[in-house]
């Protein structure tokens, strides 16, 4: 006979056995549930027995949440007692059968409760509605398991949601959607002529004002003494625009000719100048630069006939040719032409000599390693295009020639600097009151400027059609390449458009110069100059262009030649007290350098800030006193860039210090300053 478990006694058919501990009772509970949830075991019976042998119903959750303690999860292990898959039975047997535990059923193959239902519906009408209902019941659970289960496929929701939204949008009529209306972004869009007819009355009242606020009549005594007032503010102003001119000690020009005697030349250098007047200028004091390093012979520059300035001037017809070649004489050798042995040995083709291609920017090394080899070997070397084929930083001895070249040997021919002495007298006259003093702007308006720049101004379709043919004249193809994206809007708000003549007068307005200050205009010709020239007249009626202070016959000498005519500006604008550029290029660049080194190092210059110009412009609520403020701050910064010295990577043709001049002593600077 089996021995009695530990704990417990043998009892007969009919008794009680011991009470099982809660712990037990929690684990057949959760057993009995695992297994009856997935169909393996019958539910729990709905009679149990008690200690006492009754046989009472029983309320199974309460059942198998009797005893206290930690609840399900405290029973969550398999007791060791169990079959594999049946719950350990602590109830006695009945009635007179056997002393054996009953095996449980067998597990059925449908869940209980279908069964269940099916058994209720009875008749032969049960039977035909168990049969459908069953079968979706069945479906309804395998999607529900098959979600389930595959939790993936959820991923392709979002692509039915867009399905569907598709779908539902193509049904959708256009009509029926509302309009968005875009806003252009601050600064994108051409609205000065708006903020000049608004600004307008305010702008003239603050000119009067500069005077006195008083209202005379032009008979009365006291309008002479109001005009000589007026004169006397507008000559202080000019006189005081620029208060940080002697900042930092001031500087002077120290670049003077050597008297070494040169050695005997390597061989010749023929360069190739293209470009306008200014590029020109920087292929020539860089070719001045290189023969001297390499100690070679240079022939004076040829320059190329280009489409856009179309001016077939030679250098003597620009420059002093003479007055070059002597102030180089003992730093360079320079010859007009070059000998007859060495062009036989050409063929007299100068197409035949060796062409060096040299990279744009390349280091004076560069030459010294590739170039003189060649040239003490060909005697004859060319090269063609020359234009920026040095790079900035050199060597003293490199920079110092640059400067020779620039400040000292390039002299324009003796009519062009005739013509332009002439007419710095006659701006000298015309500002008499401002004590001779007169303002120089630089307006980069031309048809081609404004094609180049690819901003939007009148908007109409007759400027887009100029543009379009203007575009396709000077550069065929570069701006209709499949791919390129204009966008004028950004242009402008870069800063990248060229100012118009009316933004140029709301600027000088706005900084202080009244109506009654002499301008010279230093242009070409102004894009619809009859409509574009008129608010700048109306703001200042004494602007006067070279056109206006010279004859015909004096300028006819010159008229057909772009390069000329800009060296007429070049000259002018040079001796002006204060000069504007508006746009960049080499022109602003080479004379702010200029001006700095025959103005102590300061430039005097107003180089404005085109992209908080372009926000200030396109301000439709904008007062004059505030945009005056904005525009007084802007000059103001010019005032203290105006003594800047050179960095890595800057030309030393804008940035002349301190290379090309030297630190001024206390004694010059008061002298310079009462001067």
């Amino acid at each position: 006979m089996r021995a009695p478990r530990s704990g417990t006694t043998e009892r007969g058919i009919g008794e009680a056995g011991p009470t099982p501990p809660p712990w037990r009772v929690r684990r057949t509970c959760l057993v009995w549930e695992c297994g009856r949830r997935s169909g393996r075991l019958p539910p729990l019976p709905k009679k149990s027995i008690r200690p006492g042998g009754e046989a009472t119903p029983t309320n199974r959750k309460s059942h198998c949440r009797r005893s206290s303690g930690r609840g399900w999860a405290s029973g969550s292990t398999r007791s060791r007692d169990m079959p594999h898959h049946h719950a350990y039975n602590r109830l006695g047997s009945g009635g007179a059968g056997g002393g054996g535990t009953p095996s449980p059923p067998a597990s059925p193959r449908r869940s209980p409760r279908i069964q269940r239902r099916g058994g209720k519906a009875g008749g032969a009408k049960g039977a035909a509605m168990a049969a459908p209902r069953a079968i979706a019941q069945r479906m309804a659970w395998m999607l529900l398991s098959l979600f389930l289960r595959r939790q993936a496929i959820f991923l392709f929701t979002p692509l039915l949601y867009v399905a569907a939204m598709l779908f539902y949008m193509g049904t959708v009529s256009l009509e029926s959607v509302p309009h968005i209306i875009s806003r252009s972004a601050p600064g994108s869009v051409y609205r000065s002529p708006k903020l000049y007819e608004r600004l307008r009355n305010d702008m003239d009242a603050d000119n009067s004002s500069d005077g006195d606020s008083w209202v005379v009549n032009k008979t009365n005594v006291l309008y002479s003494v109001l005009i000589q007032r007026q004169a006397r503010i507008i000559k202080a102003f000019l006189a005081t625009v620029w208060k940080h001119s002697f900042k930092g000690g001031g500087w002077r020009p120290c670049v003077d000719p050597s008297t070494n005697v040169l050695p005997d030349s390597n061989g010749y250098i023929y360069v190739e100048a293209n470009g306008g007047l200014n590029q020109q200028r920087t292929s020539i004091c860089n070719a001045v630069a290189v023969a001297g390093y390499l100690n070679a012979t240079l022939v004076i520059p040829k320059f190329h006939y280009h489409s856009i300035w179309k001016d077939p001037s030679k250098f003597s017809e620009i420059y002093d040719e003479d007055h070059f070649i002597s102030t180089l004489k003992n730093e360079v050798h320079v010859v007009d032409k070059i000998p007859e042995f060495i062009m036989e040995r050409f063929g007299h083709n100068m197409s035949n000599a060796f062409n060096f291609k040299i990279k744009a920017w390349s280091s004076i090394q560069y030459y010294k390693d590739a170039v003189l080899p060649k040239l003490a070997e060909e005697k004859l070397i060319r090269i063609s295009p020359f234009a920026n084929r040095l790079s900035f930083d050199a060597p003293s001895a490199v920079q110092r020639l640059r400067c020779l070249a620039n400040f000292k040997a390039l002299r324009f021919s003796n009519p062009i600097a005739t013509l332009a002495e002439n007419l710095v007298s006659r701006m000298k006259e015309h500002s008499v009151d401002n004590d001779g003093k007169y303002i120089a702007v630089h307006l980069r308006f031309e048809e081609d400027m404004v094609a180049f720049s690819c901003c939007i101004f009148d908007g109409g379709d007759e400027e887009k059609q100029d543009m379009n043919a203007a575009r396709e004249r000077g550069w065929r193809g570069k701006f209709t390449k499949r791919g390129r994206v204009i966008r004028p809007g950004a242009i402008r708000m870069n800063g990248k458009c060229p100012l118009t003549p009316l933004e140029v007068g709301l600027m000088l307005r706005g900084m202080g110069f009244n109506n009654d200050t002499a301008i010279y205009l230093a242009s070409g010709k102004i894009y619809k100059a009859e409509k574009n020239m008129v608010p700048l007249l109306e703001m200042f009626p004494l602007l006067q262009t070279k056109e206006t202070l010279a004859s015909a016959e004096e300028l006819a000498p010159f008229k057909n030649y772009s390069s000329r005519m800009a060296a007429i500006d070049y000259s002018v604008c040079l001796h002006s007290e204060v000069f504007v550029t508006t746009q960049g290029g080499n022109f602003p660049h080479f004379l702010i350098g200029h001006r700095r080194y025959l103005y102590d190092g300061h430039s005097k210059t107003i180089k404005p800030d085109k992209r908080k110009l372009a926000l200030l412009f396109d301000n439709p609520t904008i007062g004059w006193k505030s945009l005056k403020r904005q525009l007084l701050i802007m000059r103001a910064h010019s005032d203290a860039k105006g003594i800047e010295m050179k960095r890595p990577n800057e030309s030393i043709y804008t940035y002349p210090c301190p290379h090309c001049m030297c630190r001024s002593n206390r004694t010059e600077v008061s002298r310079s300053s009462s001067a």
